[in-house]
């Protein structure tokens, strides 16, 4: 009798036969162009997820700024973190970019600063040349505008930016809206991090990205700064 109840309570909630049939034909119209948003970004996302894979950097740079991600999880370096200083060490070892910039601030979760985390893998990987940090950001926009100051100090004009692939269409129009590419000569690494390789386009990271980018759209963050 109670599965019964709680059965015809759940069917009356979805069906919304609670409200007028005004509000309900508005929120079935709002939650259907809602999902086809979030269907048709995540679709561009992973298109050019794919071409950014298949077309990799050409050009050598003076640096890779390598985006940051949580550093650990379950207690080790996040797989999909390690995955991206991986990509960025193997752009230097094939003479791609000769300084790694790594950007990321401190996790919320567990205090550990990104920056480090990834200076310390790299280091394990046996890179050895220059390392820059930036331990600030909070955000992948807060990573150009930050890490702009740091690269013009070190007297740097050309950067590989390095990511996920699944990051990479919200990177490159971060790019644009914070003019990162007026002072830097810019190109795009897609980084096949085991998160990328086991999930693809179904790793909760790249279930989130559409909601990511509204939220960016939202605030503002996605027009060009003049």
């Amino acid at each position: 009798m109670m599965l019964r109840s709680i059965s015809h309570h759940a069917r009356l909630l979805f069906s919304l036969r609670f409200l007028p049939r005004w509000m309900r034909v508005t929120v079935y119209v709002a939650t259907t162009c809602a999902l086809l948003c979030y269907i048709g970004l995540w679709l561009v996302v992973r298109s050019y997820a794919h071409e950014v894979l298949a077309n990799p950097p050409t050009r050598p740079a003076e640096a890779a700024l390598i985006l940051g991600s949580r550093a650990y999880l379950d207690d080790a370096p996040n797989p999909c973190l390690v995955g991206r200083v991986e990509a960025g060490f193997d752009l230097a070892r094939h003479g791609m970019a000769s300084t790694l910039v790594m950007s990321g601030g401190t996790d919320r979760e567990d205090g550990r600063v990104e920056a480090e985390t990834m200076r310390s893998i790299a280091l394990e990987n046996g890179f050895e040349g220059r390392v820059l940090l930036e331990s600030q950001s909070r955000s992948t926009r807060e990573n150009f505008m930050l890490s702009r100051p740091l690269l013009q100090s070190a007297g740097i004009k050309s950067v590989i930016v390095v990511t996920e692939p699944y990051h990479l269409w919200r990177a490159k129009k971060l790019v644009q809206a914070t003019a990162f590419d007026r002072d830097f000569d810019v190109q795009l690494k897609a980084a096949p991090s085991q998160c990328w390789q086991s999930w693809g386009m179904f790793y909760k990271g790249s279930l989130r990205e559409p909601l990511a980018i509204i939220y960016n759209y939202a605030r503002g963050h996605l027009s060009r700064t003049e």
